[in-house]
């Protein structure tokens, strides 16, 4: 069988190529210009090329590959955004992947890529009307795609195009994993297969994931067995953890909702909210009876990079053996692609 080759495009700390060398597919190239994520990437992935501004890719100058996948900048699509849609000037740099696509099949005759990936907010259902997602249908189908009778898009699907099959699905990273993430973060993920019509078996079918160690170049505890561990040591004592949604606990004290306000209290085994990159998490930590005694922090990026399925210490040192500082990690990780999710 012929080796299998990636290549990532708004690569960020090299998730997708993290995800594909697990299955015996070789990471070729990265585009990423944040300087800590390429510093990252580059300390994991040494032997791959860095191609820096994806609007100066000519993709048929690239080294050809089986799959490229994509998470284009999703901050005109979020729906905490602005909401300026695939026209903002950071998301319509998704134009950019498919040009570089097109390129590449250009020059290959239709050969290379065979699959590509896109990743992104659940806000893409929605933005511009729910127009954008329809365009990003049309972008790989290269055919007129209808809007649903219904006037929305579900949360999954397939279409046909033009010799290309694709289907999305709103994957939630916290039911992915073994064991599963405590993070609650829906992202769509699309698959689009230009040499048949397997995109609905790469997506839609049941696999089970292989198990790797959670650590990133030794041998540690993962976190569940951490606190399993931790739990025993309390001698009885009920930890009580609870997550906070800032974002919605300052907004509803602005606005003076009282239910909205006191919603933003996680209860016991609710998820971890989706990490931002722009905001920190924090949450409540008492033993049960013992409220009094409790205290509230923020995340650290170490429980931060397990919430997103990530070996630990993946972000902490970058290829110069460089220091990454705390800011630039939450950020990073903030920015990123669930593991489980990309596997």
């Amino acid at each position: 069988m012929a080796e299998l080759r990636l290549g990532s495009l708004f690569d960020g700390i090299g998730v997708f190529p993290l995800a594909a060398s697990r299955y015996g597919i070789t990471p070729t190239w990265a585009s990423e210009i944040e300087k800590a994520p390429v510093s990252i990437t580059k300390r994991h992935f040494p032997h791959m090329l860095h191609l820096g501004d994806i609007t100066k890719i000519d993709g048929g100058k690239l080294p050809p590959v089986h799959i490229i996948t994509f998470g284009s900048p999703c901050q005109n699509l979020s729906n905490i955004g602005k909401r300026e849609g695939l026209a903002g000037s950071q998301s319509s740099l998704f134009y950019h992947a498919i040009r570089i696509i097109e390129e590449m099949r250009c020059t290959t005759n239709g050969t290379y890529p065979v699959i590509a990936v896109w990743e992104n907010v659940m806000g893409a259902f929605s933005s511009n009307n729910r127009l954008d997602f329809k365009a990003v249908l049309e972008s790989f189908t290269k055919t007129d795609i209808p809007m649903p009778t219904s006037g929305e898009w579900a949360n999954a699907g397939m279409v046909r195009g033009k010799d290309v099959d694709v289907c999305w699905r709103l994957l939630d990273a916290r039911y992915w994993g073994n064991p599963t993430l405590a993070q609650r973060r829906r992202r769509i993920f699309l698959v689009a297969d230009f040499r048949g019509n397997r995109a609905r078996e790469i997506l839609f079918k049941a696999r089970d994931l292989q198990s790797f160690p959670t650590s990133c170049g030794e041998d540690r505890l993962s976190s569940t067995s951490a606190s399993r561990i931790s739990a025993q040591k309390t001698r009885g004592k009920i930890p009580i953890v609870r997550p906070f949604q800032e974002r919605r606990m300052r907004s509803t004290a602005k606005d003076k909702n009282k239910t909205g306000f006191i919603g933003s209290f996680g209860r016991t085994h609710d998820p971890f909210p989706t990490l931002l990159a722009g905001s920190l998490n924090y949450f409540s930590f008492w033993y049960e009876g013992e409220e009094e005694e409790g205290f509230i922090r923020q995340l650290i990026p170490l429980e931060c990079e397990r919430l997103m399925g990530l070996p630990e210490g993946w972000t902490a040192v970058g290829n110069k053996e460089e220091v990454i500082s705390d800011y630039a990690r939450y950020k990073a990780l903030g920015n990123t692609i669930a593991l489980p999710c990309a596997e």
